[in-house]
């Protein structure tokens, strides 16, 4: 280890040099990190055969570093977030819900105390089934029945 150690020491300021030419200011850290891979993966690959290892540690470090910037600058484009100002302006888009419960409660109908329950807490409420079993204090199937009942009295009630 020794070995890389003294190899770090001695190229230290060709990484910052190469990191100042990729105008490289924020995550500098991330980037010097992805530099020291670089480099520990030129000596790793370098043929002494082929030419000086420092113009290969050069190149192989800089294109490491590029691709990381690549990297990065595609996954930002994807992956756009607005600024925290955007989500202070906007309305709540909450203040009118599709479904209100008491349209919902419409469509119930023919239906079981138990299963208007599942309704309202699936479609209002946003909960899973385990989570109105836990609510109720039944077992996760007894709430499945409910949703099966449920779903075939409503689809029934649509086709007539």
């Amino acid at each position: 280890m020794d070995n890389f150690d003294s190899l770090v020491e001695q190229y230290t300021p060709m990484i910052h040099r190469i990191l100042q030419s990729l105008s490289i200011y924020r995550n500098r850290e991330d980037f010097y990190q992805t530099a020291l891979i670089g480099l520990w993966e030129a000596q790793k690959g370098f043929n002494p055969e082929k030419g000086n290892f420092t113009n290969y540690a050069y190149s192989y470090i800089k294109g490491k570093l590029l691709l990381e910037l690549t990297k990065r600058s595609r996954y930002e484009a994807e992956n756009v977030y607005p600024k925290e100002e955007y989500w202070e302006m906007i309305e709540g888009s909450c203040s009118e819900i599709p479904l209100e419960e008491e349209q919902l409660l419409s469509y119930c109908d023919g239906l079981s105390e138990k299963e208007t329950k599942w309704v309202v807490a699936t479609f209002v409420e946003d909960l899973s089934v385990k989570e109105i079993a836990a609510r109720e204090k039944v077992s996760v199937s007894a709430v499945k029945q409910w949703k099966m009942s449920a779903l075939r009295k409503l689809r029934a009630g649509l086709e007539s």
